[in-house]
């Protein structure tokens, strides 16, 4: 390799930039440099000290942490970007946001709170003096502290970046609708190599210079990760500007370590980026006319761990890997060591940056004021501009109901709602989703909101692409991408609703994992005000997933919320469309939890009207008297069922029992809430056990159809009385391209399995249970048979109705079976069209 080419990827040496400029003045320069120094003092302290933490004395052992832990490799990238973008915001009065994408480097963000004044308002005892000063320094990564990422504990964060990629994403979805918000985004080169973050460099297609803020993001190429090099720190300048330019990105580039001449080169450029943002702005919203400009971003280049000691006992310390976390870790046990560390701190001039604590007035002067200061700004703790959504009445939206025989579109007339609830909250609603919501029924919120798209057009968008610059509908084909649009949106005060197919939801487990302990964490901060929930909608699920196949079929996302806090995550399934309305009215109103909601897209069998919805939805479960047989009796059988297809298919069961053994006092049972399973000293949700025992019974067989893997059922119910008599179905990892009936059978969570279950627990009806055993066995078979022959389940399953009354005494159900031996009864209802289904 030329020494030329290494020159170009070396992090050292005098400032090279593409903007050239000195725009400080010498004095700006000192104070902006004695500024950084306060500040990276600060991340040492954090790392290593819990007494002496001005350095009054000589350093000693005692004067260390027992453990010691945390990052410093990109704490002084992040604090050199932040001071210079304070500058800015003085100069233009700009709204700034900070995100730190390397958010395992927290002692960086939280100097600057401390600095700016806002740490000791939010914690009053963390005051600014030396004692003050002792416990910030003591708390970080301490038990009973703070962690050692940006927690939600760290004013101005809403980025903990603890797992990476999310940082632009996450910021972008700050700009949306916020068209005075610049976030300032540091991306660690390690977190540039993971697939969310390299799909986020897109989101300027969907950004629009009138409606929208701006996001700059800050490429930060230290060079390491914990012990490898970066990819784009090691890749030409030449590569390394053709890919940012192919991403529709202007990248400037400010590289080196020497101090005065890389806080000129930083200066000049993100202020040159930020006229840029403001001129880009201006023209689109003088002209009226959206663009989509190439947006500034800065590529810095600096040592990692710059201003350590370049080398330590032979090896290299500062722009090499061994600065990430702790800088030197043996200073406990190391003599020399210590000694260098001593040397390092006071190499900053604590005693010149504070008196007795406190920084000098003449850097404090440096700080933006009040709620200017980034670690102030009040979108980053977003409930304090959350503005309540304007709901519709979801109950003008009632589907008419004749229980068990409407046949309806629930999520197509859901969608009729959510299209006013769109066109009633224009700049604080979005709904989000990777290519999904035409295909998801939801297409009549076009009728109040486009799909963003900021790209090019071509003329056959005019066919129902339904594309416009300013739009209310997200969509990119990267789950990743959504739902930190989604999450950053939340987050900084607005609402929002991710729809997406069922399987795939699982690409972003780790996300909604991350997002939910965020929230969780939340709830111990008192400052912290309580934002929108984050709201998933999932559809085009496993049971109507016949036609895509095995690899569509995969409800599992219910067991990853489920092992989520109580206080945070709430899971439901609404059988039926009245109930759907309800359930999302009740969710998009709702603050500070992750709200599943799983829900078909296909036309499905309707059973409850408004007011038994609203009432059944409120209660999260509850007994369907004219399902039931009986119903004021003592039951012999529960018929229990959670989730739209499962129900039909329990409710079909149900019906083959009243059919063939009509004495059977069946019970039949609906669960939208699935916490209600789980007992009340577990989850606010819960029932008690005298609650569960009233609906459930505890010496009866309950045969239960689940909507997702059956385990999830025994998880929630394991110490319930009378668990040993619940019999789950579900999905047991058993498809392939099939038809709806056969993929249920293939499950066993078919009618004719669960009355065959049924029938098993009920070991009284002896010899007449086998006869109606080996019937429902032969009906079966013949489903199948029918399936594999004709490609389609037959009329008479495809087009099931239920066609009974409640049966309330014993004569009823004589009538019953005569009236089946006779043929009679509700079976000659009109067929349906068969329902397509589609991508």
């Amino acid at each position: 390799m030329s020494s030329a080419s290494v020159q170009s990827l070396t992090p050292f040496g005098v400032a090279r930039s593409t903007v050239q400029g000195k725009p400080l003045t010498q004095d700006e320069l000192n104070k902006i440099d004695k500024f950084m120094k306060a500040s990276l003092y600060l991340c040492l302290g954090m790392l290593y000290l819990q007494k002496n933490p001005l350095l009054k004395e000589p350093l000693k052992k005692e004067h260390l942490k027992s453990r010691l832990l945390g990052h410093w490799g990109s704490d002084s990238g992040q604090i050199f970007t932040y001071i210079h973008f304070n500058r800015l915001i003085k100069k233009y009065g700009l709204n700034g946001l900070f995100v730190s994408g390397p958010g395992h480097g927290a002692p960086a963000v939280l100097s600057q709170s401390y600095l700016e004044g806002v740490y000791s308002e939010v914690y009053p005892n963390i005051t600014e003096d030396e004692e003050g000063m002792r416990l910030f320094f003591k708390q970080f990564s301490f038990p009973g502290g703070i962690g050692s990422h940006a927690t939600p504990e760290t004013p101005g964060s809403l980025h903990e970046g603890g797992e990476l990629g999310y940082s632009i994403s996450h910021a972008f979805g700050t700009v949306f609708d916020n068209p005075n918000l610049i976030t300032v985004t540091m991306v660690g080169d390690g977190e540039s190599e993971t697939g969310p973050l390299a799909t986020s460099w897109h989101s300027t297609k969907f950004l629009n210079p009138i409606t929208d803020g701006a996001v700059l993001p800050i490429l930060h190429l230290n060079g390491y990760k914990i012990n490898n090099p970066t990819v784009l720190s090691r890749i030409s300048h030449e590569e390394l500007e053709a890919l940012f330019i192919g991403y529709g990105w202007k990248p400037y580039f400010v590289e080196g370590s020497d101090p005065e001449t890389m806080h000129q080169a930083m200066a000049a450029t993100l202020e040159q980026a930020v006229l840029e943002i403001k001129q880009y702005q201006k023209q689109a919203r003088d002209s009226g006319k959206a663009f989509r400009p190439r947006w500034p971003m800065v590529v810095l280049r600096s040592p990692k761990g710059w201003t350590a000691p370049r080398d330590v006992s032979g090896h290299h310390l500062e722009g090499y890997w061994r600065a990430h976390q702790i800088p030197l870790a043996d200073v406990a046990s190391n003599t020399e060591h210590l000694a260098l560390l001593e040397s390092w701190m006071r190499s900053y001039k604590p005693d010149e940056l504070f008196v007795d604590g406190k920084l000098i007035p003449e850097l404090k002067a440096l700080v933006p004021e009040g709620n200017a200061r980034m670690s102030a700004n009040p979108v980053a703790n977003g409930g304090l501009v959350r503005k309540a959504l304007r709901l519709p009445d979801f109950t003008k939206y009632a589907l008419q109901v004749s229980p068990g025989v409407t046949n309806a579109p629930s999520m197509s007339n859901m969608a009729k709602w959510l299209r006013d609830v769109v066109a009633a909250n224009m700049t604080n609603f979005r709904l989000f989703g990777p290519d999904e919501t035409e295909s998801n029924k939801l297409g009549a919120v076009y009728e109040a909101g486009k799909k963003v798209w900021m790209a090019d057009y071509l003329p056959e968008d005019e066919d129902a692409g339904n594309l416009a610059n300013e739009g209310r509908v997200m969509e990119i084909l990267s789950e990743h991408t959504v739902e930190g649009w989604l999450e950053g949106y939340v987050l900084s005060g607005r609402h929002g609703l991710l729809n997406s197919y069922e399987p795939f939801i699982h690409i972003i487990d780790s996300m909604v994992n991350q997002h939910c302990k965020w929230i969780e964490k939340c709830l111990e901060v008192e400052w912290r005000a309580k934002v929108s929930s984050l709201n998933i909608l999932l559809t085009a699920t496993v049971w109507r997933q016949d036609h895509n196949g095995f690899t569509h079929q995969d409800p599992g996302f219910l067991d990853v919320v489920a092992n989520k806090s109580p206080e945070v995550v709430r899971i439901y399934l609404p059988p039926d469309g009245n109930t759907l309305l309800s359930v999302m009215n009740h969710c998009l109103d709702s603050k500070n939890y992750v709200n599943v909601i799983v829900a078909d897209k296909q036309d499905h069998l309707q059973y409850l009207n408004m007011d038994e919805a609203i009432a059944h939805c409120t209660k999260g479960l509850g007994i369907w008297d004219w399902a039931s047989t009986f119903p004021d009796e003592e039951p012999d059988l529960v018929m229990a069922s959670c989730g739209d297809v499962p129900t039909m298919e329990s409710l079909a069961a149900t019906a083959l029992l009243r059919q063939y053994l009509p004495d059977l006092k069946i019970r039949f049972v609906n669960v939208v809430d699935l916490f209600k399973l789980i007992s009340n000293v577990d989850h606010p949700h819960g029932l008690t056990d005298k609650e569960f025992r009233a609906i459930f019974t505890d010496d009866k067989p309950i045969i239960f159809n689940f909507h997702s893997y059956p385990w999830l059922v025994h998880r929630l119910t394991y110490k319930r009385p009378g668990h040993n008599n619940i019999h789950v179905r579900g999905y047991k990892e058993k498809g392939n391209i099939d038809t709806p009936l056969e993929l249920a059978i293939r499950n066993e969570t078919d009618r004719f399995s669960l009355a065959i279950d049924a029938i098993d627990r009920l070991p009284n009806l002896k010899n007449k249970g086998s006869n109606t055993r080996e019937k429902l066995l032969n009906e079966q078979i013949y489903a199948r048979t029918k399936a594999f022959e004709n490609g389609i389940d037959p009329e008479k399953y495809r087009n099931w109705r239920w066609e009974f009354g409640p049966k309330t005494s014993a004569a009823e159900g004589v009538l019953d079976q005569v009236q089946s031996k006779l043929g009679l009864g509700g079976g000659d209802q009109p067929p349906a069209a068969v329902v397509g289904t589609s991508e």
